[in-house]
């Protein structure tokens, strides 16, 4: 057996979102809303890595890594991610699932921020799949905040941050797979595929189906 045989499948792919912020707000609305008058700006660009697909699809947490920057220029500008995480629908109540991101980096001189943010899917009849998982309501503290930290966090901005159509297109062409063969490398990426969209089915899709039935569609 290859050397390779034994090596866990990767998957990585780059995802870029921008949006406003307002300094000082905590609602993620009024700071999207607020940062647009005031032309506040903030966007990131990162590189999310599935190091094992097995693992990644038994863990109910489905976490990676993520390595980039973030983007601001009352912040300092172009800001590199020092730590970063991404988890793909976890369940936090029946019917809804979150996309969660949580970023480690520094202002312009040096002091230390994070950038958490999530993305919402929930049950519905008829559902939003773009709206939901194209808009990613962040926030940045004061300091590197690890998880469950956030309520005693100083909220240094909020906002709301959006995957624009044609970044999703050039995403969709950054995903690549760790695997030797042309075969492999298909075989894997369509494995996260399939677990994206199963995710996506399990909130929307199994509930339209219960509705009709129960209305004798």
């Amino acid at each position: 057996m290859s050397q390779g045989a034994n090596r866990p499948t990767g998957v990585r792919f780059t995802e870029e979102m921008k949006g406003h912020v307002s300094f000082g707000e905590r609602d993620h609305e009024r700071g999207a809303r607020e940062g647009r008058e005031s032309g506040t700006r903030l966007m990131f660009r990162l590189t999310i890595e599935v190091g094992d697909l097995d693992r990644f699809a038994a863990d109910d947490r489905r976490e990676a890594g993520a390595e980039g920057w973030v983007g601001c220029e009352a912040l300092g500008g172009r800001l590199p991610v020092e730590r970063g995480a991404f988890n793909l629908f976890v369940e936090d109540e029946p019917g809804r699932k979150r996309m969660l991101y949580r970023l480690f980096f520094r202002d312009g001189v040096g002091h230390p921020l994070t950038l958490t943010g999530f993305k919402v899917v929930r049950e519905r009849s008829g559902g939003h799949v773009w709206r939901d998982t194209s808009t990613l309501y962040v926030r940045v503290l004061r300091g590197h905040v690890e998880e469950g930290n956030e309520p005693g966090a100083e909220v240094v901005a909020s906002g709301i941050l959006r995957l624009k159509p044609a970044d999703f297109a050039r995403q969709l062409l950054t995903f690549r797979a760790a695997v030797p063969s042309l075969a492999g490398r298909i075989a894997a990426i369509g494995r996260f595929d399939a677990l994206f969209l199963g995710q996506l089915w399990q909130v929307y899709g199994r509930p339209l189906v219960r509705g009709l039935r129960e209305r004798g569609g």
